[in-house]
């Protein structure tokens, strides 16, 4: 019978993942327990997509405020310490912002507005209009900004941010000032001595501060790059990607991933014989078209994969060939016309009328927003994920 269904994505439940479990036998275990309870057959070309968050529990890679404290401390000593454009999240920088104010004698905080890097917003745009304030000129002080806007609170968690991380601060015995500015040189007027908090474009940033006389300069990525006191670490990404564990420790983003999904690959394929792919996913880089929030707070959509998930779709638009090529086809000599189209179709497409509209993101990015939202971020209990038919089009 002809196949009527296209691409499936099954969140699969496994047990609590502690540290020392073997990630590894877990989900092979949990994909072959599935595939026999719900009745499905592992095919070629299936995925296993595994949430960053389990392998790093796995891998015990966590670390303590007074760690990041320790490393903050030996980076910049006793200066006063800018820390400019912090996303706005008590799971993803609370906890962080603790360690980096007790590892300092004072913090200036800069924070980018009307929104973080991520798109939380600490001012509406219309307000800024109604206020005269241009974010891409104008610097505010904390004064300056509530005169203008007032106490506002983030529509989603009901927090006021800029009172919370002043709290985390002054709470660790730690002055602390805040302004506002979309411009990272802004900083070199209160400290030469700078921690940049942003993710995506924090290279752009230390360029900016460093070629504007900035002294010590580093980024998250530069704190637990290697352990401290035994504490957990990632060598690329440092604190990026981290999650908020307890109200003292943060989990880390995962480290040494790919070893992983290669053993998990080749668990597979020893036990079923199929050629499954397997990668990490962490956020799943898509916005939310109501909040403005872009939701990529990891560093990357996935830390690691199988070769056979590099690179872009190549695919043509279905609709395109049906309007235009195909126009005067009807019924199943169409159905046959676009089949033999797509058969035939160049391995490259970029800037083919044919795939116009068609979604120009890598696989691992596509891949990860599905296993994303699939997961949930909550209570569904289902860290892996695993996805048929995702490389089928419409001749399969």
């Amino acid at each position: 019978m002809e196949r009527v269904v296209g691409t499936v994505a099954r969140g699969l439940r496994c047990p609590i993942i502690n540290e020392g479990d073997s990630i590894e036998e877990i989900v092979v275990d949990s994909v072959l327990k599935a595939s026999e309870v719900e009745g499905f057959a592992l095919r070629d070309k299936d995925i296993v997509s595994i949430t960053e968050s389990v392998v790093a529990r796995a891998q015990g890679n966590y670390a303590t405020v007074d760690q990041i404290a320790k490393d903050i401390q030996t980076k910049f000593g006793d200066a006063t310490i800018g820390v400019i454009f912090p996303i706005l999240s008590r799971n993803r920088f609370s906890t962080c912002l603790k360690g980096i104010a007790k590892g300092a004698k004072k913090v200036v905080i800069m924070l980018s507005y009307p929104s973080d890097e991520v798109g939380n917003h600490l001012v509406d745009l219309d307000l800024l209009d109604e206020k005269g304030v241009n974010p891409w000129t104008d610097t505010l002080s904390e004064e300056e900004f509530r005169k203008h806007f007032g106490h506002i609170k983030h529509a989603f968690t009901g927090v006021d941010y800029i009172e919370y991380y002043k709290s985390i601060v002054e709470a660790c015995g730690v002055p602390c000032e805040v302004i506002f500015s979309n411009h990272p040189r802004t900083i070199l007027d209160y400290t030469k001595h700078v921690l940049a908090c942003d993710i995506h474009t924090r290279f752009r940033t230390k360029r900016i501060l460093k070629e504007n006389g900035g002294e010590v300069i580093y980024s998250l990525d530069d704190i637990l790059a290697e352990p401290v006191d035994g504490s957990g670490c990632n060598e690329v990404f440092g604190l990026l990607g981290s999650n908020k564990a307890t109200e003292d420790s943060v989990k880390l983003f995962p480290r040494d991933c790919q070893p992983i999904v290669d053993r998990i690959h080749n668990m597979l394929k020893e036990k079923t014989g199929k050629h499954v792919e397997v990668m990490v996913y962490g956020d799943g880089a898509f916005k939310d078209p109501a909040g403005k929030i872009w939701e990529l707070a990891d560093p990357v959509v996935s830390p690691a994969f199988t070769p056979g998930l590099e690179g872009t779709p190549n695919e043509i638009k279905l609709k395109y060939l049906a309007d235009n090529n195909f126009s005067d086809l009807r019924g199943e000599e169409l159905q046959e016309a676009i089949a033999a189209f797509i058969d035939n179709k160049e391995e490259d497409l970029v800037g083919a009328m044919e795939s116009q509209g068609t979604t120009p993101r890598k696989l691992t990015d596509l891949i990860g927003s599905l296993s994303d939202l699939t997961s949930g971020s909550g209570d569904k209990g289902t860290p892996i994920v695993y996805i048929q038919g995702y490389f089928d089009n419409y001749t399969n």
